[in-house]
């Protein structure tokens, strides 16, 4: 043997286990390195006939492998080096060699991550189109603490995931590669070889972008766009949210609407025709059902695959970026769906990531929701916490979002959802999942401090106490929390004939009870228009004519309760069928004009509630409601006032199909009085039963009140009042 090649017997061991992809320090072997007192280059390159460096030097092929070599004086290559080669096919291919780079991660960095408080984990982990020392190429990195060896694979490699090991970073699983030559718009993947040899391709879970479905690559992403909503983030940041009014279109971006072959709109159609409807209506913000990189058309996004990468179904991350600077550039916030209590088991996600149970807990009994057929974090890992945490800062400082809808946080407070008596207790023996709690409270108290002025919302079921109320006082710290008490009360009583209302009456009043234990958002969303429960309108009673009164009086009343407000998209239309994700909206139904009419009555009312701040100021303070007459069951009418600082409104809602003129009503303040909306009007489809102007009170004490008016009050309708 040469006895320049003398290094070679003492390292066969570890080439086999490159050559037979189950190294997980490839550095240490291959690249340039000083061997025999001679620098050495060693290159691994399957399928390969002939490789050569700068100047015509030849590697030459160690016998009986696929290694090749080259040996010279010090000094005599450049630090980052070009090896050219030709493939078995005779394709000529050339690269810098991407193991002649030191490590790109800080240990500061890996160090964060490793003990859960980094939470822009995103901007080492994943893919990053980068310049490393002149030199244009991609930095790899993916946390696998249990595999035997982790590759990136794409085209760039022929998706051979012997060519481009991965290099562990310490004791932490951190792998990493800086790959030159490879740009933005790569496919690519990475393989990663189990303890026990099985092979499995996954996507990167910190991915910024990903192939169409039913593909389901990973993207190299580089932002270029530029931003144009400062004077928004601004304001945001400045403004007093409790006290603004907050009125959301919620939107499922696939079925809003649609091209007449069925194709999606992209993010640049949407903001051409969403963002001027939404101005049109009135509504304060949009919120997305989850537009994160999701497999399956049919989950509306709820099973996210790409906690980094916006779905690629309506563009690229750029186009969202777009899309959202529009928004912000036109006066309207845009909210986000997020999903960290649970993930799917496709096989290219987060399920048994690197052999093991990962991202989701070990105990089976602890790691799925059977109800849903997914798996659900592990909140106890520091490296997982890090993932979610890093996922929501993502969107908020990425993509500028204004905050997020947190999905099926009750799913992640009880140990038992889902599962009754079968269960594991915490530490405690207890039903309630600690960790789970810990990283709900870090959630908001980082978000809030990053990103003032954003906006927290948890979709939370049941009567956990303190959700909406700061972490250093033992709340969960969400700015708000969706009423659903409310709804299922209030819908619920929509449902009854009018002629049994009587009967219901307390569904109406008792929500007051609790309405300031909380931040809440009204909401009447997509989850009540499917599954078998009818739409709105379809839940309403009677003919026709009474389901579209029924639905405006709905609307005027929930626009006029105190909290902030939430309506699926459709609900404006008075869609009679199911949301049907498949399809757009039927906007043909505006050329009928009872359904234009509740459009108009929507619009009306988000202008009513922006414009008074008598409905907006104090929706979470005692001081902005008071009950001018709760207890008229046997007439079916509620009727209450809303007050801001100086300025007050008169609602008076009419439950029952009979009109009631002569109707006493107690104020607290004499004086004229005029209608600033009436559900009934003729211009919302109604029969146009009102009152004349102006409306005069008399000095006649009423239920307790100074002052009285009589009033005609519509049928199923309702009337806003407020002094001439």
């Amino acid at each position: 043997m040469n006895p320049g090649m003398a290094w070679l017997d003492a390292l066969r061991p570890q080439l086999a286990r490159v050559a037979g992809a189950c190294h997980d320090d490839p550095h240490t072997l291959l690249g340039a390195h000083m061997r025999g007192g001679r620098l050495t280059v060693l290159t691994f390159l399957p399928a390969v006939t002939k490789a050569w460096l700068p100047g015509g030097r030849a590697l030459t092929r160690i016998p009986g492998s696929d290694f090749f070599s080259w040996q010279g004086p010090p000094g005599d290559l450049p630090e980052h080096y070009a090896v050219d080669w030709i493939e078995s096919d005779g394709a000529e291919q050339t690269r810098i060699d991407p193991y002649s780079f030191a490590p790109t991660i800080s240990a500061d960095d890996l160090w964060g991550f490793g003990e859960g408080s980094h939470v822009t984990a995103w901007r080492f982990l994943g893919a990053h189109p980068m310049r490393v020392a002149d030199v244009d190429g991609t930095r790899f990195a993916v946390w696998a603490p249990n595999a035997e060896r982790v590759s990136v694979v794409g085209q760039f490699c022929a998706w051979d995931g012997r060519r481009l090991p991965l290099r562990r970073l310490g004791a932490g699983g951190v792998w990493e590669l800086f790959v030159p030559g490879v740009g933005a718009g790569s496919a690519y993947k990475f393989e990663i070889r189990a303890r026990g040899g099985a092979l499995t391709l996954k996507s990167d879970p910190y991915a910024r972008a990903t192939e169409l479905r039913p593909a389901t690559a990973s993207i190299t992403e580089r932002s270029r766009y530029e931003w144009g909503d400062g004077a928004w983030l601004e304001r945001r940041a400045a403004g007093d949210w409790l006290h603004a009014p907050l009125s959301i279109y919620e939107v499922h971006a696939g079925s809003w609407r649609q091209h007449e072959d069925g194709r999606f709109y992209s993010y640049a159609e949407l903001a051409a025709e969403l963002i001027p409807y939404v101005r049109e209506m009135g509504f304060t913000h949009i919120e997305l059902l989850p537009i994160t990189e999701h497999p399956l058309d049919d989950s509306w996004g709820y099973q996210t695959t790409g906690y980094f990468a916006p779905t690629s179904r309506f563009g690229s991350p750029d186009d969202l970026r777009g899309f959202i600077d529009q928004c912000h550039r036109h006066g309207i916030g845009v909210l986000l769906d997020w999903v960290p209590a649970h993930f799917p088991r496709d096989a290219h996600g987060l399920a048994n990531f690197d052999g093991t149970a990962l991202y989701e807990y070990h105990d089976p009994r602890k790691a799925e929701h059977r109800d849903w057929g997914t798996l659900i974090f592990n909140y106890e890992r520091h490296e997982v916490r890090a993932f979610l945490l890093s996922s929501a800062c993502f969107w908020l400082e990425e993509f500028h979002f204004d905050g997020l809808r947190v999905d099926a946080v009750a799913s992640m407070l009880y140990l038992d959802f889902g599962r009754q008596q079968d269960f594991v207790p915490n530490r405690y023996g207890g039903r309630h999942n600690l960790e789970a709690i810990e990283f709900l409270r870090a959630l908001n108290a980082t978000t809030h401090g990053r990103y003032p002025g954003t906006l927290i919302m948890a979709e939370e079921s049941t009567d956990w106490a303190m959700v909406s109320r700061p972490t250093d006082a033992g709340g969960l710290g969400f700015s708000m929390k969706w009423n659903m008490g409310w709804m299922h009360d209030t819908l619920d009583y929509f449902r009854e004939d009018p002629l049994y209302r009587r009967y219901h009456h307390n569904k109406m009043t008792f929500g007051m009870m609790y309405a300031y234990s909380e931040n809440f958002i009204l909401p009447l969303s997509h989850d009540e228009v499917v599954h078998l429960k009818h739409s709105l309108l379809g839940k309403m009673p009677g003919d026709r004519w009474q389901q579209l009164a029924n639905l405006r009086l709905l609307y005027a009343y929930m626009w006029t309760y105190p909290g902030k407000k939430l309506l699926f998209m459709g609900g404006e239309l008075a869609h009679p069928w199911e949301w049907n994700f498949r399809v757009a909206l039927p906007w043909w139904l505006l050329q009928s004009a009872e359904h234009a009419g509740v459009q108009r009555a929507v619009a009306d009312l988000n202008r009513l509630y922006v414009g008074h701040p008598a409905l907006h100021r104090y929706e979470f303070e005692p001081r902005g409601f008071q009950w001018l007459d709760c207890n008229d069951a046997a007439g079916s009418v509620l009727s209450y006032l809303r007050t801001a600082d100086e300025q007050h409104l008169i609602v008076a809602l009419n439950f029952t199909p009979v009109p009631r003129s002569g109707y006493r009503l107690g104020v607290p303040h004499g004086g004229r009085y005029r209608e600033l909306f009436n559900s009934d009007s003729v211009h919302y489809g109604g029969s146009n039963l009102g009152n004349a102007l102006p409306i005069e009170s008399r000095a006649q004490p009423w239920a307790g009140q100074a002052h009285s008016l009589e009033l005609t009050l519509p049928p199923l309708g309702a009337l806003v009042l407020a002094p001439a």
